[in-house]
């Protein structure tokens, strides 16, 4: 991912930050940001009355949860829980906030940067990974990482230095999945520690509620299932396996997402830029021995997320920035990518696969042929299966 545009932080860093003493830059240590949101053990969704269980309830999963891009705590990631009651669920919606002290720019008068830096000390100004994950409780343990197995129900890209609202339709996992599952909010927040390119103690906050409406559930839904959920790599080879289907379903869907990161150079007319964030490759999907499609993950329409806003200096000057993506350099902001945009959600490739309908043993094959070997794509995929 591209640095933030330097002159937006210079420019602000003596418009609206100034010179500061050495008793204010002593202050801005890591122990001096906002204060904490609850620890993950205590972030417990809201209480209902045993007689409100009919009645539409919302659940907190996280209240403004810290982020860290340093330490044991909270480093890259917050966990929760998502607490469903009753059942069957006829909708429900979570809405995921992200809050940061990197945008508005006038609110770099309460942290400013410390002298030598151009950014407040908890201002993350690039753009990230931004995942949730659930499992439910007594989900089967993953081989590979010994971690519950875990199905991806987001997968966005934080802006630069922006805040951002996602809103998710969760009904089909809750009818699922009643009951508890954990979840995993997942940030690929890094500190800079000289402050010169992102602040040196960037972090992010995030606020995730769940809108649960009890009622008849819009389709019946036996299962879903995660296949993969991981960090790919050309050396890594096809990524395959198999699951069991049960008695009774009548329509199966996959859901695939991928997106390109990494920083490698590759020459090749498929790139725009560095690998794999800015190549277009090829990505097969096959199931029960055959090809489903061939893909080409890539994202042409990422200038809408650089709505062209004007910011005044104390001088009476002006600079020009992304609305959506404040602290981003323009031409970086608009740029195609290997299917993703930063600040934007990633929706998944979806099908209905009918040969998942019949009982007994399935398989799946995913492959990258032509992926940089120094590139990385993360990947997951997961299957629903209902019946009538």
């Amino acid at each position: 991912m591209r640095a933030p545009a330097p002159a937006i932080a210079l420019a602000l860093l003596c418009a609206l930050a100034g010179c500061q003493s050495p008793a204010a830059q002593d202050a801005q240590t890591p122990d001096a940001q906002a204060p904490d949101a609850q620890a993950p053990d205590a972030q417990a969704p809201d209480a209902q009355a045993p007689d409100a269980q009919a009645l539409p309830y919302t659940l907190t999963l996280y209240d403004r949860a810290p982020i860290y891009s340093y330490g044991d705590k909270n480093f890259q990631e917050a966990l929760s829980a998502l607490e469903l009651r009753g059942g069957p669920y006829e909708r429900v919606t979570l809405t995921v906030e992200l809050h940061t002290t990197c945008f508005p720019f006038e609110g770099w008068a309460e942290e400013p940067p410390p002298a030598g830096q151009s950014w407040p000390p908890s201002c993350d100004a690039f753009d990230r990974n931004f995942e949730l994950h659930l499992s439910p409780e007594g989900a089967p343990t993953d081989a590979r990482t010994r971690a519950p197995a875990e199905l991806e129900v987001m997968r966005a890209i934080t802006p630069f230095g922006g805040p951002a609202r996602h809103a998710l339709d969760l009904t089909d996992y809750a009818n699922a999945h009643g009951g508890r599952s954990r979840a995993r909010l997942h940030i690929t927040t890094w500190s800079d520690a000289a402050g010169r390119v992102s602040g040196s103690a960037g972090m992010w906050r995030v606020t995730a509620r769940a809108e649960v409406r009890p009622g008849p559930a819009p389709r019946r839904v036996l299962a879903a299932v995660p296949l993969l959920n991981l960090s790919h790599r050309l050396a890594d080879g096809p990524l395959e396996g198999s699951f069991e289907v049960p008695a009774g379903v009548t329509r199966a869907r996959l859901e695939y997402r991928a997106t390109g990161h990494g920083g490698a150079e590759d020459p090749s007319p498929r790139c725009a830029g560095p690998a794999e964030e800015f190549c277009r490759r090829t990505h097969v999907v096959a199931v029960d021995g055959r090809d489903l499609e061939t893909l080409y993950p890539w994202r042409d329409d990422c200038a809408l997320g650089c709505t062209v806003a004007t910011q005044e200096r104390a001088d009476g000057s002006s600079f020009e920035y992304c609305a959506e993506n404040p602290t981003g350099a323009m031409g970086s902001v608009r740029a195609p990518r290997a299917n993703w945009c930063p600040g934007a959600l990633t929706p998944p490739f979806t099908w209905d696969v009918p040969s998942f309908t019949r009982p007994g043993a399935h398989t799946y094959y995913f492959e990258i042929p032509d992926a940089h070997p120094e590139g990385v794509w993360r990947l997951s995929a997961a299957v629903y299966l209902f019946g009538d």
